[in-house]
């Protein structure tokens, strides 16, 4: 199997031009709807009431989704999303990405200031869309094999969507306006492959507004702080635990020590701490328990997490040490909330964002989320709220025989193993396109 050392460099020169094709009428184009009105203002989750009933919008509500229209669209009209990084400081992106990447303008439009993928992501987009095929034959047939075939498509993409928020990235003076692209989930476990996965994939999207996304997994901690310490800006991935986000906080800060560069300021990072997977755990541990104290606390773990996972940011990015570093331009490792899809129906759909929105932070969220905030959510300071409450709820858990750390590292395990599975089902899938090719060609 190929290595993604084996990616040719793409000409970084090339005008998106050639790959922003006009589409016909009948193309797939991605908008957002808007509701003449919200169906219902939904109030914040108040972390000591358990959701019971579905507060879902129905399905007329606001719509990120693809349709069957014509030309450019009109433009959007302002969202929450501006209010949101705006009057709150929090940045606003968009967990998923396709072809074509236009189709992200009119979420750039509504506040949108940033993309994440994953290998789930492009696993879903390839095997199920046409639009890659073209540039797949033609490197098929150029004599790439399928996983060199898969990182072109991939750089392709990413550079695209570069483009696209290049603008905010140039107005933040690096602050904001990423998309983020991640090294190959085979590698979770291999600390120097990840060093140089890391390197060549900067090197070969070769744009400033790239994060190269690394999990936090052990053996890729001293992977962060060494690419950090080559000039490169990392998406810290699959944090699960407030244990292990310090870690990644201490690679972050000892990276750009090691890095002897005297202006820091183009080397940022994302810590993307991951919460409604640690409530599907919890809450079956919970359940598993089964008494009144334990049902009660469903819900709400991964959110009191969360809380003090900030208190700790705001703690490490403070002091001595991180101001020797600002001197010479240093910018924060901002927290990330990732995985922000509200997976049980009983709960409300902006559980995962809405209690989360704090200075500093970012909220990447996919269709779901995205769409249930825009219609009903509510722009406040929220993350920091009530710590104290935060605390208790983290202390009961503990009492209640959760193990923190276990949970965490059961976490990362299944997101580890779950990115390797997408990324091994897509290879047999374009493996599949691939024969497929050869036997029309014959």
């Amino acid at each position: 199997m190929a290595t993604i050392s084996k990616l040719s460099t793409p000409n970084p020169a090339a005008s998106l031009s050639s790959s922003f094709k006009p589409r016909s009428s009948s193309s797939l184009k991605c908008f957002l709807g808007f509701p003449s009105r919200p169906l219902f203002n939904s109030k914040l989750l108040s972390s000591s009431t358990l959701p019971s009933i579905n507060n879902h919008p129905s399905k007329s509500s606001l719509a990120v989704k693809c349709s069957l229209v014509d030309g450019n669209g009109s433009s959007v009209k302002r969202t929450t999303l501006h209010d949101l990084y705006e009057k709150e400081g929090q940045s606003p992106w968009y967990d998923n990405l396709c072809r074509p990447v236009t189709d992200l303008l009119p979420l750039i439009e509504s506040g949108v200031r940033g993309v994440t993928s994953n290998p789930a992501i492009f696993q879903k987009a390839i095997s199920s869309s046409n639009a890659y095929n073209d540039q797949f034959r033609e490197l098929v047939q150029s004599g790439k094999d399928i996983e060199s075939a898969y990182w072109e498509l991939v750089v392709k993409d990413i550079q695209d969507a570069c483009k696209l928020f290049e603008p905010i990235y140039d107005q933040t003076d690096g602050g904001d306006g990423y998309v983020s692209v991640e090294v190959s989930p085979r590698l979770a476990d291999d600390t120097t492959g990840t060093i140089e996965a890391a390197k060549y994939l900067h090197k070969v999207v070769d744009r400033p507004n790239v994060y190269i996304k690394i999990p936090a997994t052990a053996p890729c901690i001293p992977s962060i702080k060494e690419v950090i310490a080559n000039g490169i800006s990392v998406n810290v991935t699959l944090i699960f635990s407030i244990a292990r986000y310090e870690v990644v906080i201490d690679a972050y800060l000892d990276g750009l020590e090691a890095s002897g560069l005297s202006d820091l300021s183009r080397v940022t990072s994302v810590a993307s701490f991951f919460v409604s997977r640690v409530d599907t755990l919890i809450d079956k541990l919970l359940e598993s328990i089964g008494t009144p104290e334990a049902l009660d606390l469903r819900g709400k773990a991964a959110v009191a997490q969360a809380a003090l996972a900030y208190r700790l940011y705001q703690k490490k990015f403070s002091g001595p040490r991180w101001e020797a570093l600002v001197k010479k331009g240093a910018k924060k490792q901002r927290l990330l909330w990732a995985s922000t899809s509200v997976k049980n129906p009983a709960y409300p759909d902006t559980l995962y964002v809405a209690p989360l929105i704090g200075p500093d932070t970012v909220s990447t969220m996919p269709d779901q989320a995205l769409q249930a905030f825009v219609d009903h959510g509510t722009v406040s300071r929220t993350i920091d709220a009530n710590v104290s409450e935060a605390e208790g709820i983290y202390s009961a858990l503990e009492k209640l025989g959760i193990d923190w750390g276990k949970v965490g590292a059961q976490l990362e395990d299944e997101g580890v193993e779950s990115f390797k599975k997408s990324f091994d089902s897509l290879l047999d899938t374009l493996q599949e396109k691939a024969n497929t090719l050869k036997f029309v060609a014959s």
